[in-house]
């Protein structure tokens, strides 16, 4: 990375952030007045609205409807420091992004009571001055990091008043009148609201904006989609490559992943599981950091989020060299058994606990008959002793987070209904940990999952994540095929 060059206090103007030891200890006068003229206009003027414009302008008006009089407030949030003058990668929160169809860092979104509901305003960062230096000067400015919209270009694309995010807080610190913000993303707008704000209150606003989600638009179940196609492509880099990472490590699974995540769409939904061998049975491995050997199976758990920030999350178990032994077929096959009974219960008018509870009768079913507990079977179910190997849930709610809608009610969400244009997973998984004495040898450091994507419809379900083969027979074959050595 170059260095940035220190620059004088433009007068009248906050200071520009410079560097203790730059190399240029100020600016000429003359240098000043030179990178203020002859740059062309680049002003866009005839910029098309977002394509989901009017789905963020539908669940505004929802929000308003919810709170009369109040002002909502719902922050973007701001960069995160990394190292010293480094970042990490922006990503907007959800509620802001949901809200508005905006990606970009400091925004904030303000909904002003007006007597027929609220008036809406998007407070974002204006271009970077050319006036005082800051588009060359600033660490954050055109010339460093890219250019921004201008307040009139993003008035066009997101169909709703703009001004200057800069002058919020002290407007806040004024403002009368109750006050709802969503917390946790920008500190200085907290800081602002802080004696006008409660947390219950805080609270039961980004609650309603998680079940907002729960139910899936158009737009939304269409970029669900093309997360799931994007993440079908990724499985199947992984599998054409399974050499490679057999050479170095788990790494090289997760880098290409990653490859096709950043091609395709903004980035990865989560960190990536690329677990193989006993890592399989760590449910969240993401070090990535083990070895890759013949023999044993690979658990790919990855999804890409695509430009508009939605997820896909889908896990297969893979046989590294292409081919399941007698015992982990076996294990695979109860694991399908299971997710076949989770999705053949996804459908509206269900309980949400449904599928996970099919699922996990399976499951106990085969672990009495391979005599690893002991049954009957709704003995083992009443007291949970299956979840020493099943571990998790069947399950959650997906969207623009990988487990989407988390903080909506338990009577809403996981003792709710399903409904069509509900997005869930269906994830059915055994683990047998390498140190586990309570299970015959050959069952240790075996951990399988299978993970799809199902989107609730009026008549039933479908598989998002159909595209990828699910039956150990068809993996099998699906793997020769890539790798060109079937027949």
């Amino acid at each position: 990375m170059t260095e940035q060059p220190a620059p004088e206090n433009p007068e009248g103007d906050e200071p520009i952030k410079q560097r203790k030891n730059g190399l240029y200890p100020a600016v000429s006068d003359e240098l000043a007045e030179n990178m203020k003229s002859g740059w062309a206009d680049t002003e866009q003027r005839d910029l098309r609205p977002i394509p989901q414009a009017g789905q963020t302008a539908r669940r505004r008006a929802e929000l308003s409807a919810r709170f009369p009089g109040e002002r909502l407030v719902i922050p973007a949030g701001n960069l995160r420091t990394r190292s010293n003058d480094t970042e990490y990668a922006f990503r907007a929160s959800t509620e802001y992004a949901y809200l508005t169809g905006d990606q970009t860092q400091d925004g904030v979104l303000v909904l002003e009571p007006a007597a027929d509901g609220h008036d809406a305003t998007l407070y974002l960062l204006p271009r970077s001055s050319r006036e005082n230096g800051e588009f060359w000067l600033d660490g954050m400015g055109e010339l460093w990091v890219g250019r921004r919209n201008s307040l009139a270009e993003a008035e066009q694309r997101y169909g709703l008043p703009c001004a200057d995010v800069r002058k919020l807080a002290e407007a806040l610190t004024e403002a009368t009148g109750p006050v709802r913000a969503v917390r946790g993303h920008d500190a200085g707008i907290e800081a602002a609201l802080t004696d006008k704000v409660t947390a219950e209150r805080d609270e039961e606003l980004r609650v309603f904006i998680s079940e907002q989600r729960l139910v899936k638009d158009e737009f939304e179940v269409g970029e669900l989609q093309k997360a799931v196609d994007s993440t079908v492509r990724g499985f199947e880099d992984v599998v054409k490559v399974l050499d490679k990472a057999e050479a170095t490590s788990e790494r090289y699974i997760e880098g290409t992943f990653f490859l096709r995540a950043r091609v395709e769409g903004n980035d990865i939904g989560y960190g990536s599981i690329c677990a193989a061998g006993p890592h399989a049975t760590t449910l969240h491995w993401v070090r990535n950091d083990g070895p890759v050997r013949s023999g044993d199976l690979l658990l790919l758990d990855a999804g890409v989020e695509t430009h508009t920030l939605y997820t896909a999350d889908v896990t297969r178990t893979l046989p590294v060299n292409g081919r399941y032994t007698e015992l982990q077929r076996k294990i695979y096959d109860a694991v399908y058994e299971a997710q076949e009974a989770g999705i053949a219960a996804v459908k509206p008018g269900a309980k949400y606990s449904e599928f996970h509870d099919a699922a996990q009768r399976v499951l106990a079913e085969k672990l009495v008959e391979w005599g690893l507990v002991e049954g009957p079977v709704e003995r083992v179910l009443e007291l949970g002793l299956q979840r020493r190997w099943t571990l998790h849930g069947t399950g959650h709610m997906l969207g623009m987070d990988v487990h989407d809608c988390a903080v909506a009610r338990r009577e809403s969400y996981v003792e709710g209904v399903l409904e069509p244009g509900m997005v869930l997973t269906v994830e059915p998984g055994l683990y047998f940990q390498a140190d586990d004495l309570s299970v015959p040898e050959e069952y240790r450091g075996i951990g399988v999952r299978i993970e799809d994507d199902i989107l609730v419809t009026e008549e039933g379900s479908r598989n998002l994540s159909a595209a990828l083969p699910r039956t150990s027979a068809e993996v099998e074959a699906w793997m020769a095929d890539l790798k060109g050595t079937r027949g």
